[in-house]
């Protein structure tokens, strides 16, 4: 299926994830607070902060963090954080997103800009590279889940538009405007998922080489590393070979 990135789902890096773990936690408290500062503190009631929420628990996040960060959008001490996108070009013309929370434009553009230029490439324009790219709803389950058959069947009739399933999972995709109805609707079906997200779907995907990979891979880490970072997307796919050369 186009823009399907089996790499991106693996993320070959276990011990990096470890690693960005606790800064996963501080990204995601970051955005629990500004998602129920912009609505309601209630994920019954606030589907932004329901997503939140919800990958906050898929980490295993305490609840009295979460509450804790829900409780700071209502106080006075919650900083004003904007968003904003980034689009860029890494090196051999890859594709590369970048979303952000910040409470200082000109910090975070500088330090992405600087990512870019280090690792070969160059920041565009918003909407230089996004125009490659589909915005759409991800729910995704392990492979346990059911077989193919049931979670296409479960996803079709959750009102879903696309379903891929291989060894590692099971990745459900719709409208952005569907996902909570999506979500709730396969959960009723499948249980309880591993992430529900919105994403930016590449159209097509490029096969990379391993001199490509280590330097994309660097730039996404540098990326991926910074606290205003939430998310780095990508059109690049690594061919297993590659993926173990990399691991050697």
């Amino acid at each position: 299926m186009a823009g399907h990135s089996k790499w991106a789902n693996i993320q070959h890096r276990k011990g990096k994830q470890d690693k960005l773990r606790s800064k996963m936690f501080s990204k995601l408290s970051k955005e629990i607070t500004v998602a129920a500062k912009m609505g309601e503190p209630d994920p019954d009631k606030n589907p932004r902060l329901r997503l939140a929420v919800k990958a906050a628990k898929a980490l295993s996040m305490p609840k009295d963090v979460i509450d804790r960060a829900i409780k700071k959008s209502t106080g006075g001490d919650a900083a004003d954080y904007t968003e904003i996108r980034y689009e860029g070009y890494a090196i051999n013309g890859i594709a590369i997103i970048v979303e952000a929370l910040t409470d200082n434009l000109n910090r975070t553009a500088s330090n992405v800009r600087s990512y870019f230029t280090k690792c070969g490439g160059n920041l565009g324009q918003t909407g230089s590279v996004s125009h490659g790219f589909d915005r759409v709803g991800e729910v995704s389950y392990p492979f346990d889940a059911g077989d193919a058959d049931t979670v296409m069947m479960a996803a079709l009739e959750a009102g879903a538009d696309d379903v891929v399933s291989d060894d590692d999972g099971h990745w459900i995709y719709c409208a952005v405007e569907n996902l909570n109805a999506v979500s709730d609707a396969l959960e009723k079906a499948l249980g309880e998922s591993t992430e529900s997200k919105l994403i930016w779907k590449p159209q097509v995907l490029t096969e990379v080489d391993l001199d490509t990979a280590q330097k994309l891979l660097k730039l996404i880490d540098m990326l991926e590393e910074d606290d205003d970072v939430q998310d780095v997307t990508h059109n690049f796919d690594i061919p297993e070979d590659v993926a173990a050369m990399l691991d050697a």
